[in-house]
């Protein structure tokens, strides 16, 4: 299977990718033969993939780094990179191969020291590969400090390094990085196309296939947790009947405690399967004696520190992740209230509660729904301005109830 086909409607980018991806496979064949190196190329040294939530930013960059390494012997005879068979492919989809190396983080950002230790891997040779391939999936969390330092080794790439950053968009990336990129900008898939998806490579029936789909609007990452996990569902229809609880300002607090209660439970739960474990590993590699308790070699504290600080940024992260979907979904809801009210043709995402989503448009005018979700924009952008999760979610509660 190619490594394309995890690339869901986005067919202009795939062409633009293997044309890069031929170009990129005639350099390095003509370097290795000492033959000149073709005058004209796709390929370039930095890229930056954009495109909203789901729209397969990570999936099109990791396809890629797959095809630059393609080991395949078929290209000889004028196949394409990206079998998605050969070692070079196969080790790169799977996150083991030597030169490729996946950055994501589930920290609120990346730092400068990270970024250093990037730029100094960016600065060797291949070591069993093709080319030295970075894949940065979040460098929109990049700090200006760490921008700066990036910015400094697009700017004088080695020979066979390729940077490939992931971002949402144009504006979350420096003017100086983004100038010194080519740029790809994918975009949502289609409803139908990411069903199909569902049903091929995951065997999910299509009637959930579809409902996930439909649910999500094309989030390919969301509608796959939706078809496959009941906690994920059950999540999904608690945050759906908040506009139904929102009559008082009692129920707006209410309403709003529960939500970010949910976030936070989400949260611990995450940190109970990986801080005990990231703990013990750390305390048995500096030394401590056997047990939970045991005691620790002097002068690690300040090691243990920075772990405990860097879980604590994690539990944020988390928890600002878990209340950003349920945003979603209370957008998702008011959309449909707004398709209604307007008479509009596309299709209604969250069906299974038509009946609600005719109760509210019937009770309100278009103008009221367009607050109500300029309201939840505002509480997620007061979240990323590190506002108190309860004081923002409180805030766009009453909102919702005054329209």
């Amino acid at each position: 299977m190619p490594v394309w086909d995890d690339l869901v409607g986005q067919e202009r980018v795939q062409t633009q990718l293997a044309a890069a991806a031929r170009d990129a496979d005639a350099l390095v064949t003509a370097i290795s033969a000492g033959t000149e190196a073709p005058a004209a190329s796709k390929m370039t040294h930095a890229w930056l993939f954009t495109g909203p939530p789901g729209s397969g930013r990570s999936t099109a960059a990791r396809a890629f780094a797959a095809a630059l390494q393609c080991t395949s012997p078929d290209r000889a005879l004028g196949g394409e990179p990206g079998c998605g068979f050969c070692e070079g492919c196969h080790t790169t989809l799977i996150g083991t191969h030597a030169d490729v190396e996946i950055v994501r983080t589930d920290l609120l950002s990346i730092g400068v020291k990270e970024t250093r230790d990037l730029v100094r891997r960016a600065q060797l040779s291949p070591a069993v590969g093709r080319w030295q391939v970075i894949v940065l999936e979040d460098a929109d969390r990049l700090t200006e400090g760490a921008g700066n330092v990036l910015l400094k080794a697009v700017e004088e790439p080695a020979p066979r390094t390729v940077w490939l950053l992931c971002a949402p968009s144009l504006e979350d990336v420096l003017p100086t990085i983004r100038s010194r990129c080519r740029h790809l900008t994918l975009r949502t898939p289609p409803v139908a196309a990411v069903a199909d998806v569902l049903v091929r490579r995951d065997g999910i029936e299509p009637a959930v296939a579809a409902a996930a789909a439909r649910a999500t609007q094309g989030h390919i990452g969301r509608a796959r947790r939706l078809a496959t996990d009941e906690a994920a569902r059950t999540r999904r229809a608690s945050a759906l009947r908040l506009p139904l609880r929102v009559d008082d300002v009692g129920g707006c607090l209410k309403a709003a405690q529960e939500l970010v209660d949910a976030a936070a439970e989400d949260a611990k739960q995450v940190a109970e399967e990986v801080d005990t474990k990231e703990t013990e590993e750390l305390r048995a590699a500096l030394g401590a004696a056997a047990g939970t308790g045991g005691r620790m070699p002097r002068g690690t504290a300040g090691v243990m520190k920075e772990l405990e600080d860097r879980q604590k940024r994690r539990r944020t992260r988390t928890q600002r992740d878990s209340l950003d979907l349920a945003l979603t979904d209370l957008t998702g809801f008011y959309r449909d209230v707004l398709a209604l009210q307007l008479g509009s043709s596309v299709a209604i995402a969250n069906e299974e509660i038509r009946p609600d989503l005719d109760r509210i448009a019937r009770e309100s005018g278009p103008e009221r729904t367009l607050r109500r979700i300029e309201a939840i924009i505002a509480c997620r952008e007061a979240l990323d301005r590190n506002v108190a999760p309860l004081l923002a979610v409180e805030a766009m509660t009453m909102s919702l109830r005054a329209g």
